[in-house]
């Protein structure tokens, strides 16, 4: 596991240290670097795999390719005995290798062979071209920017804001997608002019042009031949499968435990695979739904090293931290930077739990996904019009009577008149907003300009189309591909390594994710009952206990920490007069949150909150004062004079 960053068409030696020393803490054990004439590569590394022999840069045979690159090759092994018999030799015991002699093999096509994770950054002196590589899944990170004729590429954005002259300036178009939807979807980034490259793509640079294509998709075939039964052993099979190649590892690992089923597999898979001192890491938020206790029953009933932690009260005083590693400013990214910097003390490697509700239905989202589908897959296209104006008319009840606490209930017959329209239905559900117009002048300053802001609803419409399919498994697949990537992902590569810790994801191995989509949707919501068909397959595995635990999500209750310090907090951040000069969001409209009685069913209200807060920290650190340096992390310098 490492931390990448490079570019072509410039000469300049020192810029690339420069980036690499800014995250230096994704890889603390060594850093490398590789120039030839306008080409610059550095590389952090954590070494993991062939710890003493696996630095980077790795180069082939006559030297003419060189890699640097992040993730974890999990077919490495076999894809090494497979090179070695074509009549490659290695130099290293590091899966790295593997790589540089790939393409030597196959060019383009290479990726095409890797399984794992991964963010590849790969010259081909002989061509002069150098490709950049993200893995099928997008479970590693991969940005680049244009910038006076040169492409510059790094693990973290930071890296490219060291470039000389690059402007830092506010993509607003990312913004109002993060204020929708709590994080960014596709390619955009919160930095006007910084992209990431999406899951499955490789983009080649060669003499000053540029050209991105997709070497994966993911597989749209279901297979409806076989029994319950039979899905139920493939997914035992495949499951410990994935598990086992996730462990290859020269360096001591663990396993982030939450007590629910999809963490509490991982770590049966590994007492089946008979790997000895298992050690599990649990988080408690001193709340209600707290599952220190069922994650403490599992660690019992398997016999693992367990270790656990309650954090403090006001967790928001590490928000600048964290925002300085995220990168963005989100709401649900507190716990995960905790729980690794805890793990990190122990091992340096974890597995996590990540990707099972996507696979097979696990959310509460789903039931209302499957259901409204009844009714709405009966609704003739051209009611939806009218139907819209209904909603939008009850929306204009609920905003004169002013009941900020009745906003769940608007929401609900919202999306209940939106069941024959599922991108509608799908956004409303997601807490999406900008479907109403009558919420622009609620949250946007008079003089934030948005006629030319894409709707969330514009670019989720595609995911959606009338081709037979159903919608909770179109539902599904939306998740995957964009939520899990462009949030989950983003959140636990950024709290994981920040912490030099490395995380893996079994659920998202390619063999299991691909034989996951060939499951009917049917069968992972059956009789309202969530993960049917993956409870039924680990029932011989798992305590009758773990399978009946009803599902708590890993997030802070926004209500209860508007109590705790969130309300505080805002009180001394976001003042009239930072608000309005900022001219960005309507202080009118943050005010009454702050001054309305604490209400359960404000969830929606405490969580924007907390974002907008977010974002005062995040723009006054890498938009007014930004230095190639660690900022200040004390909370209170953030707070208006």
């Amino acid at each position: 596991m490492c931390g990448i960053c490079g570019y072509i068409g410039r000469e300049d030696r020192d810029l690339v240290r420069t980036m690499m020393d800014l995250i230096v803490y994704r890889g603390p054990d060594h850093g490398g670097t590789y120039f030839d004439h306008q080409l610059a590569m550095g590389v952090r590394r954590l070494s993991i795999i062939d710890v003493q022999g696996g630095n980077q840069p790795i180069q082939n045979e006559d030297g003419t390719v060189r890699v640097v690159y992040n993730g974890e090759i999990y077919n490495f092994p076999e894809l090494r005995a497979e090179l070695e018999a074509g009549g490659h030799r290695f130099a290293t015991r590091s899966d790295t290798e593997v790589i540089v002699h790939l393409y030597e093999d196959l060019g383009n096509n290479f990726p095409r062979r890797l399984e794992g994770m991964f963010a590849i950054a790969l010259w081909d002196a002989r061509e002069r071209r150098l490709l950049l590589v993200r893995d099928q899944f997008g479970i590693k990170p991969l940005h680049f920017a244009l910038h006076d004729h040169a492409l510059y590429f790094a693990s973290e954005i930071k890296c490219i804001l060291a470039v000389p002259g690059f402007s830092r300036e506010l993509d607003k178009q990312s913004m109002h997608f993060m204020l929708n939807l709590r994080y960014i979807p596709g390619s955009g980034t919160l930095f006007k002019g910084v992209q990431r490259l999406l899951p499955g793509q490789m983009m080649i640079w060669r003499d000053g042009e540029i050209k991105i294509q997709r070497y994966y998709s993911l597989p749209t075939r279901v297979d409806r031949g076989k029994s319950p039964e039979e899905w139920a052993e493939g997914i035992r099979e495949h499951f410990q499968s994935a598990v086992k190649r996730h462990l290859i590892s020269d360096v001591p690992l663990g396993v982030f435990l939450s007590g629910g089923m999809d963490s509490s597999s991982i770590v049966a898979c590994m007492r089946r695979l008979n790997i000895p001192d298992i050690k599990t890491y649990t988080l408690a938020f001193n709340e209600p739904t707290d599952e220190i206790e069922d994650a403490r029953f599992v660690a019992r009933h398997f016999g693992t090293e367990h270790h656990d932690l309650r954090i403090d009260a006001e967790p928001l005083r590490k928000l600048p931290e964290i925002i300085w590693y995220m990168e963005e400013p989100k709401i649900n990214q507190l716990q995960g930077f905790m729980v690794s910097q805890f793990a990190s003390q122990h091992v340096k490697v974890v597995l996590s739990g990540m990707g099972g509700d996507e696979l097979f239905a696990g959310y509460i989202n789903n039931r209302y996904i499957h259901y409204s589908s009844l009714l709405g897959d009966h609704i003739p296209h051209i009611l939806n019009p009218w139907l819209r104006i209904m909603g939008e008319r009850v929306h204009a009840l609920q905003t004169r009577l002013g009941g900020m606490a009745w906003d769940e209930y608007r929401r609900g017959i919202q999306m209940l008149l939106a069941s024959g329209d599922r991108a509608r239905y799908y956004l409303i559900l997601r807490n999406a907003w900008d479907g109403s117009p009558r919420n622009f002048n609620l949250i946007y300053h008079p003089g934030f300009k948005t006629r030319d802001l894409v709707l969330t609803e514009e670019y989720f419409r595609p995911f959606f189309p009338n081709n037979g399919e159903s919608f909770l498994a179109q539902a599904l697949r939306v998740e995957f591909l964009t939520k899990m990537v462009d949030d989950f992902l983003v959140n636990e590569d950024r709290t994981s390594m920040a912490n030099s810790l490395e995380a893996r994801v079994p659920f998202l191995d390619r063999r299991f994710v691909e034989f996951c989509f060939s499951i009917p949707e049917e069968w992972k919501l059956r009789r309202n009952r969530l993960k049917y068909i993956f409870k039924e397959a680990m029932r011989p595995v798992l305590p009758p206990e773990t399978l009946r635990k009803k599902k708590w999500g890993f997030a802070f209750n926004p209500y209860r920490q508007f109590q705790k310090d969130l309300r505080s907090t805002a009180e001394r951040l976001l003042t009239r007069k930072r608000i309005d000069t900022q001219g960005i969001f309507q202080y009118d409209y943050l005010r009454r949150i702050m001054d309305h009685r604490p209400h359960q069913r404000m969830r929606w209200h405490y969580a924007y909150l907390w974002m907008v807060v977010g974002f005062q920290i995040w723009h006054r650190m890498f938009i007014e004062d930004w230095c190639p340096a660690k900022p200040s992390f004390d909370l209170e310098q953030y707070y208006d004079s």
